[in-house]
């Protein structure tokens, strides 16, 4: 029998870590000196998809509803984020259009947080039944998850067929105004035939594609780095039908590295997250749907915020369906913990996926604790993490 990682945290510490040497900042700063000004925040552990790379056929283990972040509790952790520096915010899964108030979520956000720019990664199935009502709560852009327009291959990659929709989704986005649109592709043996195609479809239809390197995070912990297929190896395959000039990264701390395609203005990203670490410049910090925060997204370490919001004065009795518990704003002494316990996580982060320097090789993938390809093994999936 196969084993199956069940997305379930080892160990999920609670108040603020030790923070020896750390300067006297409010920001989210860590040992290494990179500052989080990215919040990635799960909304759910549901999706509407299977994909092979990311979860079980018959999907993760229900959160109980009463553990999930109500919409008042997200956007009271954003307003904490966003005045310890916090700038970006993109909603991830699971598949954040499984929670019904999700648009709820974004106007609590934007609310709280004004000046943040606010994302969501999504498969896009059923976007264009919702594209309206998130857009009047604040929503910004969308990064769809699309690994091919072949859809007989998007069924096997996904258990699910269900390409027409994720088609309908990407168009009304593209018509609400969400632009950029992008587009996220992982990188596999089985994708890389249907690279060019995607790239020609994106380049036709206005959206930018990015492409990104296969990492350890399958909820059945198949991935082998001999199947890696690398930056270096898709460049080849797509210098076979355009022109591909590089041109580099927005900034420091983006992910993708971009290249021109046949002169421009249209662009292809490549994230090579194995190959050619970006850990360097992370400036990402992430909450689980739970409401634990996780430095890094191979760190397995957790430090319990949703505990803190709901043991305060203003926290309620009711659970994630009604809403109250942990969504107050006048509990000064509450925020103060929080802060202070995600200001601890974020000192303790790893120097690169879930390894420091000199770190025993326990666990390691693809390397010893020092090579910058390998991994820590994590102790929960992607889409139990939140992608």
């Amino acid at each position: 029998m196969t084993a199956i990682a069940l997305g379930l945290p080892r160990v999920r510490p609670t108040g603020a870590p030790s923070t020896p040497g750390r300067p006297d900042t409010e920001a989210l700063v860590d040992r290494f000196g990179r500052v989080a000004h990215d919040l990635r925040v799960s909304v759910t552990e549901k999706c509407s998809l299977r994909c092979t790379y990311c979860m079980p056929a018959v999907g993760l283990p229900a959160i109980p509803r009463d553990d999930l972040l109500t919409p008042g509790e997200i956007g009271r952790l954003v307003g904490i984020g966003y005045r310890l520096g916090i700038r970006d915010v993109r909603f991830t899964g699971g598949e954040p259009l499984m929670r019904p108030d999700l648009a709820e979520i974004v106007r609590r956000t934007r609310a709280a947080a004004p000046g943040v720019r606010i994302s969501m990664t999504t498969n896009a199935i059923g976007l264009d039944k919702r594209v309206g009502e998130l857009v009047d709560a604040g929503l910004d852009r969308v990064n769809v998850s699309l690994d091919t327009v072949d859809r007989t291959h998007f069924a096997e990659l996904t258990r699910r067929d269900r390409l027409p929709q994720v088609l309908a989704g990407i168009q009304a986005a593209l018509d609400a105004g969400l632009s950029p649109v992008k587009l996220n592709a992982v990188l596999m043996p089985e994708t890389l035939t249907g690279a060019t195609d995607l790239l020609a479809w994106a380049v036709e239809h206005g959206c930018r594609l990015r492409f990104i390197e296969q990492m350890p995070l399958d909820a059945d912990q198949s991935w082998a780095r001999d199947r890696l297929v690398s930056a270096e190896r898709l460049l080849d395959v797509l210098g076979t039908r355009f022109d591909l000039t590089p041109v580099g990264r927005e900034d420091p701390s983006a992910p993708a590295e971009e290249w021109a395609v046949d002169g421009g203005p249209a662009t292809v990203g490549i994230i090579a997250s194995v190959t050619r670490s970006f850990c360097g410049d992370c400036d990402r910090t992430r909450l689980t749907a739970e409401g634990t925060v996780r430095s890094c997204l191979f760190g397995n370490e957790e430090v319990d915020l949703r505990a803190l919001l709901r043991s305060g004065p203003s926290a309620g009795s009711s659970g994630a369906s009604g809403e109250p518990r942990g969504d107050g704003s006048d509990d000064a002494a509450t925020d103060a913990a929080i802060v202070a316990a995600w200001q601890g996580a974020m000192w303790a982060k790893p120097f690169a996926h879930g390894l420091d320097r000199g770190a025993p090789d326990a666990g390691a993938i693809g390397g010893s604790a020092d090579d910058p390809e390998a991994f820590a093994r994590t102790e929960r999936s992607m889409g139990a993490i939140g992608g």
